[in-house]
């Protein structure tokens, strides 16, 4: 078998590899359908994927929310939350999620071809601390009260009016008016945080209008207030207000400060429908340790009511504790969709988020956007590479015909090195791709000029040909190589659109290289074999 043989099948094998690696394929994922259980979905998909500019979706960058929570290493802490957040989007179900470090403090995520925005950003923001606690059964807040009172009127806080009758609320809840308590102390002041609470019906449980809810949260937030809240006990808000007969409540309640058990000993959480209610309910299993510590917990408080915390909000009514709960329990979502549930169920399963995220940069491509882009994308490169051919056609004749036909291979060889390293197509990287077609034009004009010059020197044309890249390789390798070492810092340095750039720029060098290197030259003398009596060359 002859040399010439062995590039063509060398590079036959090229253009199959390329063709395989492009060719479209049907691929099964497991995705969660609207009954929450996981299916199998078997979909087609082209392996060169497209990003986020190119489809449509969401662009965020996060950072952390240190006024609602105090890092003592930030560092630390948006290396956990980068981890949470792959964990949410891949549960999430987004095909080929970019969510990486930008700095020291930011965290980039870009979802291409998400469809709700609002649910994305709520999943990803959301710390889903959870925790389980016990209710108060000392009556500590309400014995504070009257303390509290005092500390308000002594701050000149002023307060609604003293409540003197059993309210609605008092009736329905058959609780007692905790605006006695003064009295009871010998304080005849006026009440002022305490006309505001009602008593409910369970232990530690107090109900306050909703329209009151944020003049008492406030109140509760005064640090001299703070000095004289009970010991020993934790103050926390439902999640939701509840209408009671013609009015809005908001309950309040009094936990103990030890959790029993809290997020970091979940290991698996899952969404589905109560049995008996047919509402929305997330089970979750513990781990070995919290098993042990939770059963031993609940086993103590029988009788007692655990309240359940996500992101220091009680969710729903707390639940009496019936018997022993070992590894595994539910959660009860009251007014909630299955939808919610099973972004709960995926949130928790990640884990929490060590430190809140904000928003800082928000953008949204829309699908028809990301077409737009396509569509201009192509055509530019198509007048680009038109353009090429008809010059390399013209001031180069025949050898320019060579070299169109190595340029066809070349986009062949460049997408199919794109799809076998599972790169993601943007705009720049379209930008990036028809750089390169310059690119390897370029090689060719150098490898066609040294040929020109040796035939001047009345060399014969094989040893013109040989001799021009042999000389051209140098100059070719040089400006390869420094661009593709300015790419790998923007590869390095930037994010995502730049990283595309840099991708597709990075490839199309790699694959100009071997077309004018290796293709263009076997077409060179796969043609001088057919003309051995050739004394010129149409270059």
């Amino acid at each position: 078998m002859s040399g010439i043989q062995k590039r063509m099948m060398t590079i036959g094998a090229l253009i199959a590899i390329s063709i395989f690696y492009l060719f479209p394929r049907e691929q099964t994922t497991r995705e969660r359908g609207s009954d929450g259980v996981m299916h199998d979905v078997t979909v087609t998909r082209v392996p060169l994927k497209r990003g986020l500019d190119l489809q449509g979706g969401m662009h965020l960058a996060l950072e952390l929310d240190q006024e609602q929570r105090v890092s003592t290493d930030p560092s630390r802490d948006i290396d956990l939350a980068l981890t949470v957040l792959r964990k949410r989007i891949d549960e999430f179900g987004v095909t080929e999620p970019l969510i990486q470090k930008s700095g020291s403090d930011r965290i980039i995520v870009e979802l291409a071809g998400i469809s709700d925005p609002a649910r994305a950003k709520a999943i990803v923001q959301k710390s889903a601390f959870l925790e389980f606690r016990i209710t108060d059964e000392t009556d500590a807040l309400q014995k504070a009260l009257p303390g509290i009172d005092r500390v308000l009127r002594q701050l000149g806080v002023s307060g609604g009016a003293a409540v003197t009758a059993p309210s609605a609320v008092e009736q329905l809840l058959g609780g007692d008016s905790t605006a006695s308590a003064d009295t009871a102390t010998g304080d005849t002041g006026p009440a002022i945080l305490s006309a505001l609470i009602n008593r409910g019906s369970l232990p530690g449980e107090y109900a306050v209008l909703e329209s009151a809810y944020p003049r008492v949260d406030s109140m509760l937030n005064i640090p001299d207030v703070k000095q004289v809240l009970p010991r020993n006990v934790e103050l926390r808000w439902s999640n939701a207000p509840v209408s009671l007969g013609v009015d809005s409540y908001r309950y309040l309640y009094a936990l103990e400060d030890d959790a029993i058990v809290d997020g970091t000993s979940l290991v698996d959480a899952s969404a589905q429908l109560d049995p008996i209610t047919q509402g929305p309910i997330v089970v979750f299993e513990l781990n070995r340790n919290g098993g042990r510590r939770f059963g031993a917990e609940t086993g103590r408080h029988v009788g007692d009511y655990m309240a359940i915390l996500l992101d220091d909000q009680v969710q729903g009514q707390p639940p009496v504790i019936q018997s022993r709960i070992d590894r595994r329990g539910q959660i009860t979502l009251y007014n909630r969709t299955l939808q919610e549930a099973q972004d709960l169920a995926l949130t928790l399963k990640a884990g929490s988020l060590p430190v809140p995220l904000k928003i800082v940069e928000e953008r949204q491509v829309g699908p028809s956007l990301g077409r737009d882009s396509i569509r201009q994308g192509v055509t530019a490169g198509l007048v680009g590479t038109l353009m090429v051919v008809i010059i390399m056609l013209g001031y180069y004749r025949m050898a320019g015909v060579l070299a169109v036909a190595a340029l066809s291979i070349y986009i062949l060889l460049a997408l199919g090195g794109l799809s076998m390293l599972g790169a993601t197509l943007t705009l720049p990287g379209l930008a990036g791709l028809v750089l390169s077609v310059g690119i390897a034009v370029d090689a060719n004009v150098l490898i066609f000029e040294r040929i020109r010059e040796e035939l001047l020197l009345g060399k014969t044309v094989r040893l013109a040909v040989d001799e021009g890249f042999r000389h051209a390789m140098s100059a070719i390798v040089d400006s390869n190589v420094s661009t593709v070492i300015t790419a790998a810092f923007l590869y390095q340095f930037g994010t995502g659109p730049v990283q595309g750039f840099a991708t597709t720029l990075i490839m199309g060098i790699a694959a100009s290289m071997i077309t004018a290197i290796f293709v263009t030259r076997t077409f060179f003398l796969f043609w001088l074999q057919r003309r051995p009596a050739l004394t010129t060359l149409s270059i």
